[in-house]
């Protein structure tokens, strides 16, 4: 990655940039503009005032599993921090502030008794959104469960069904009061592929069986959190997001459009279809097929929800050929040399968001939110700023993208910059930087980067 991205570093982004405005106003007075976090990512405090540990807590004990040796114990401190973090934000002119709950948190044992603790934290922290004015909107499930519950086989277990329905019960009967936008589930497909398929994600498993276990009860939990959401929060904005790529095949031929398919199925169509009442996509991918197993008489019902919104998350498109990968049979194609890269190795390519929205539109939905989008470059702090106009090139680019497919029908009505503040990226650790906001990871300084006073003038 290092070695792609130096030998790319002059992008000559500014020149590639339609010379043509971007404004908000064209985005329409009622599109949503905000920033997008995750518990573990930014709130630290892992074993403070009554919190349970969580399977990222389980499998950062172990430096080896994460590339720059870090965990998220401290994270960028947002449990102690987030009333100057909020306050950032609203100066930063963002009205919209995107969170997930801590399930370990709320419940340490992920059943039974509450910690009050966990509770007060949030009430908090919604307190300040709400005296700023800013919306908080709310996922329940962002990659941190508890280890309890992973000791007990966790999304293989079908019994999460049923745990999950008890965390969404708290979290909706506490604060759905205060709280009019929620999510489901961030990125399904994500947190079942690299956690129990190829073992890269908590809680690092390797089995065929146990991902297809997982993908449906995920599924089952992503159609059960949404009814307790309508039943406890009157007038509730529903929705969950997917992680999603446009897949285009490397030739034009029968076997890579197979192979792309294949792809798109993993990407992209696993997750939503269900809930749809489509069923899982297996004609493309034949190995889904053994998912039957653990469909029960019933299931086809409880897969089905009708949400309100669909949060699609975007960071690259992918070019598809032929492979040796297992099940799948296809690869995803490296960037072509020379290629605009960014740190995580991804190539930047902004008709992707554009197609994939319009992929997605085929589904008919009622409105469909970008949940995240955003890019890693090596920032430096150099005399207390981060000039990164490279980022500010590319949410440019990104937007330009979005706002065509909006102007040609596509229901996009917000969009959420991943993310706010640098903080702690999975197995990649600290070192890609994706924030608008710079943060010292030993001091816990923040600072607003060029983009972030680009988004201040954009949205004022």
């Amino acid at each position: 990655m290092t070695s792609s991205l130096s030998r790319n570093r002059d992008f000559n982004l500014v020149e590639r940039v339609d010379k043509s405005t971007l404004v908000k106003e064209d985005f329409g007075s009622d599109f949503r503009w905000g920033v997008a976090t995750a518990s573990y990512q930014i709130e630290g405090a892992w074993d403070k005032d009554g919190k349970g540990k969580s399977i990222w807590d389980r499998l950062t004990e172990n430096p080896n599993h994460v590339k720059d040796r870090t965990n998220g114990r401290k994270a960028t401190n947002f449990y102690e921090k987030f009333p100057e973090d909020l306050e950032l934000l609203k100066e930063l002119n963002f009205q919209n502030f995107r969170f997930s709950f801590s399930w370990p948190r709320i419940l340490p044992d992920g059943t039974g008794q509450v910690n009050q603790s966990g509770i007060d934290f949030y009430n908090r922290m919604l307190d300040k959104c709400l005296e700023l004015g800013i919306e908080p909107w709310a996922v329940l499930y962002h990659w941190d469960l508890p280890q309890a519950l992973q000791d007990r086989g966790g999304w293989t277990n079908r019994e999460i069904v049923d745990w999950f329905a008890e965390f969404a019960e708290v979290c909706t009967k506490n604060f759905g009061g205060r709280i009019k936008h929620w999510m489901v589930l961030n990125e399904p497909a994500t947190f079942t592929t690299l956690g129990y398929l190829s073992g890269n994600h908590a809680p690092r498993k390797h089995n065929v069986s146990k991902f297809l276990a997982a993908v449906h009860h995920a599924c089952l939990c992503q159609a059960e959190g949404g009814r307790i959401i309508r039943k406890n929060v009157p007038n509730a904005h529903i929705g969950t997001t997917f992680s999603c790529a446009f897949v285009e095949p490397k030739r034009n031929t029968p076997r890579h459009h197979r192979a792309a398919a294949r792809l798109d199925v993993m990407l992209n169509r696993l997750f939503i279809e269900p809930s749809l009442g489509m069923g899982y996509p297996t004609r493309e991918l034949s190995f889904l097929r053994k998912i039957d197993q653990f469909i029960l008489s019933g299931d086809d019902e409880k897969l089905k929800f009708e949400f309100d919104f669909i949060g699609i998350q975007n960071y690259f498109k992918v070019v598809s050929r032929p492979g040796l990968v297992p099940l799948i049979w296809a690869n995803r194609a490296k960037p072509k040399l020379g290629a605009e890269v960014t740190d995580m190795g991804w190539d930047v390519s902004p008709k992707g968001i554009y197609s994939i929205l319009k992929q997605f539109s085929n589904y008919n939905l009622k409105e469909i939110l970008v949940a995240e989008n955003g890019v890693a470059f090596p920032d430096q702090l150099v005399n207390g700023q981060v000039d990164d106009e490279h980022r500010i090139q590319f949410f440019k680019r990104y937007l330009k993208q979005v706002l065509r497919a909006k102007n040609e029908g596509v229901p996009v009505s917000g969009y959420f910059v991943w993310t706010f503040v640098d903080n702690f990226e999975w197995d990649e650790g600290f070192r890609p930087r994706f924030g608008i906001v710079y943060n010292d990871v030993k001091t816990q300084h923040r600072t607003v980067k060029n983009s972030g006073r680009w988004f201040q003038e954009f949205l004022r």
